[in-house]
């Protein structure tokens, strides 16, 4: 495996004041979305005092932060892995009923290292683990419709009225799906067939769901790409470290802002 990527920590007094939540995602703690909950909950306190509210904050470097009573600090070295997630693995580093979780592919020696989006317990694939809470929090967030790329084995084929509607968008449960992109690949005569579907949004199965609107429930699902990465030839339950090209072009993703 190839070297994390290595980047001095914003602290000291040129550091600038920063939002707490920002602040505990960029130290690897959560991702800004469960720091909110760990303030809203008290569990939170700035130089001695629980912080009292989402609106606080802090300067790296000058400000003492402490979760549950642990010091925090910024990390000093940031990682970046590639996980090819196997099916029956969960996405996250802690399961309640036992299940295996990725953090059993995150190698000996790394810091505490978070999923970038979720996969489904049986769906296998592309997984960024990482511990740069700002580039985690803007890859997720939908403002920069970051492409999502899977590979579907479906039953039947879709036809081209089924990869129009995919493309057009699909009314569900939870209000119609932006365009996608949706072409076959492949196909075992009417049976069944493999199916690219490429989304700039993620909610929740929405794969699975799309293509079961249209008449072709999924059988296997694998993404293969997310934003400028690609699986490639990376094995099931493989990890490695992003090259430095592969960093750049994350951050790149994301760096025009919203379309």
């Amino acid at each position: 495996m190839t070297s994390p990527t290595t980047k001095k920590s914003d602290t000291g007094p040129e550091a600038e004041p920063e939002r707490l939540q920002k602040y505990l995602s960029r130290a690897g703690v959560a991702s800004r979305r469960a720091a909110e909950e760990m303030i809203v909950a008290g569990r939170v306190s700035v130089n001695g005092a629980v912080a009292s509210g989402l609106g606080v904050k802090v300067t790296p470097g000058a400000d003492e932060i402490r979760v549950d009573g642990g010091l925090v600090e910024p990390p000093t070295t940031l990682w970046y892995l590639m996980l090819n997630k196997p099916a029956g693995v969960v996405t996250t580093l802690d399961d309640p009923q036992s299940r295996p979780t990725v953090a059993r592919y995150i190698p000996d020696g790394a810091p505490r290292l978070f999923p970038v989006g979720r996969l489904d317990y049986t769906t296998t694939g592309l997984l960024l683990l990482t511990n740069d809470g700002d580039l985690a929090h803007s890859l997720m967030h939908p403002r920069f419709h970051v492409t999502k790329v899977y590979h579907a084995g479906v039953d039947g084929v879709p036809d081209a009225a089924d990869l129009r509607a995919l493309r057009e968008g699909i009314d569900l449960d939870d209000g119609r799906t932006a365009p996608a992109g949706a072409r076959v690949l492949s196909r075992d005569g009417s049976r069944a067939s493999s199916v690219e579907i490429t989304l700039r949004e993620g909610r929740k199965r929405q794969v699975r769901r799309m293509l079961s609107a249209i008449g072709h429930p999924v059988r296997s699902l694998t993404r293969v790409g997310y934003g400028p990465l690609t699986l490639g030839k990376l094995e099931q339950g493989s990890v490695r470290a992003l090259r430095d090209e592969e960093v750049r072009a994350l951050r790149g993703a994301v760096s025009g802002g919203a379309r």
